[in-house]
């Protein structure tokens, strides 16, 4: 961004000195974004891996595919938000859950192509910069940079009064992953027969809070009210991190277990699992194979959804979905399990001659009421 420096000039003419504006006059405090950018740089070093060892602050992120160990990578990118899950951690007063969110969207859109991350850039917007805040913030990134095993190199904060409310804030995150060319994950691989794992989320993650603000509202309860649901406050609940899938997924995907991966998103499994799917295939799955989480179930029932619609919205208890071959599923969910997974074998991919993928999800109506 351009600086816009403050300045007292006294000419020595006998007249009183010159005080220009500053951009401080205008909200933008240049010395707090210099303070937190000093706190961010343990933060990052602390995420460093084989390939990234530059030090955070020059004008680019540095990554060397070679020390990574990649000689013929194919690279692949992902951007995301957090969205309005923000709004509960503002009104809650707690951020750093958040910052692991935005490393969760990104690095689990990268691995269901068979892409191990390996560099995080984010981006941090505010109406006026609280360093603290926003260390919290980024200390979240961290975190999720290091549980996915990539390096955090580097970042943008814009300080922008008239564009974001006072202490309001926006996040984004671009991640840059990559996989030897021949073990990209495209799904074209996937066939008939096939067994649909189910790998457990851990809440809504960060899709549909639109929708679960709005049943929060309309409830009366305050997020810092007991949770109907769940242990803590119903901001704390409804708050917990999208769970990263990348080291356990990673694994099983380079054993050779894997046909396909679909991280379940905005538009859960109905619209995610036919992504990576054929064309000429219907995924079968069964509601009773897994237990909706309580939190889903109170949306549906204080928020009048109805189980197609809460299939469309959020994830239901699923965080991602793997696809393998039949006789490969066993040995995928044990290496799932070893890596901390908890997997359903929740369906199965069947013939549909001449029409596009679909999901058909079957028990919801009577497994998801009441």
């Amino acid at each position: 961004m351009r600086l816009a420096w403050r300045y007292i000039n006294d000419f020595q003419t006998g007249e009183k000195a010159i005080s220009g504006r500053s951009y401080k006059d205008a909200g933008v405090d240049v010395d707090a974004a210099a303070v937190l950018v000093q706190a961010i740089k343990p933060l990052a070093r602390s995420t460093l891996r084989a390939g990234a060892d530059t030090e955070i602050g020059g004008f680019g992120g540095l990554f060397d595919l070679k020390a990574a160990g990649y000689d013929d990578p194919v690279l692949v990118a992902s951007t995301d938000g957090v969205g309005t899950k923000l709004r509960i951690a503002l009104d809650a007063g707690m951020h750093r859950w958040v910052g692991i969110d935005l490393v969760a969207m990104c690095v689990n859109d990268i691995v269901v192509q068979g892409a191990e991350p390996l560099f995080f850039l984010d981006y941090f917007a505010t109406g006026r910069l609280d360093p603290a805040r926003a260390e919290e913030v980024i200390a979240g990134i961290a975190d999720g940079c290091r549980t996915a095993g990539c390096a955090l190199i580097g970042g943008e904060t814009a300080e922008m009064p008239g564009m974001y409310e006072n202490d309001d804030y926006d996040l984004a995150g671009f991640c840059v992953g990559a996989v030897a060319r021949d073990s990209v994950l495209t799904g074209d691989g996937v066939r008939p027969g096939d067994v649909v794992l189910g790998l457990a989320s851990t809440g809504v993650h960060s899709n549909g809070f639109s929708l679960v603000r709005r049943i929060v509202a309309d409830s009366g309860l305050g997020y810092g009210d007991a949770s109907p649901f769940g242990d803590g406050a119903l901001g704390e609940v409804l708050l917990a991190p999208t769970r990263i899938y990348v080291r356990s997924c990673l694994a099983a995907h380079r054993a050779g277990l894997i046909r396909a991966m679909a991280h379940i998103t905005g538009g859960g499994l109905i619209d995610n699992l036919p992504r990576v799917m054929p064309h000429g295939t219907l995924a079968r799955l069964d509601a009773h194979a897994w237990e909706l989480p309580p939190v889903f179930r109170w949306l549906g029932e204080t928020g009048g959804v109805e189980p197609p619609e809460l299939a469309r919205t959020f994830n239901c208890g699923i965080g991602m979905a793997v696809i393998c071959a039949p006789d490969d599923a066993d040995a995928a969910a044990r290496l799932l399990k070893a890596g901390g997974e908890t997997v359903f074998r929740i369906g199965a991919i069947e013939d549909a001659p001449g029409a596009d993928p679909a999901v058909r999800l079957e028990g919801a109506e009577a497994r998801w009421r009441g």
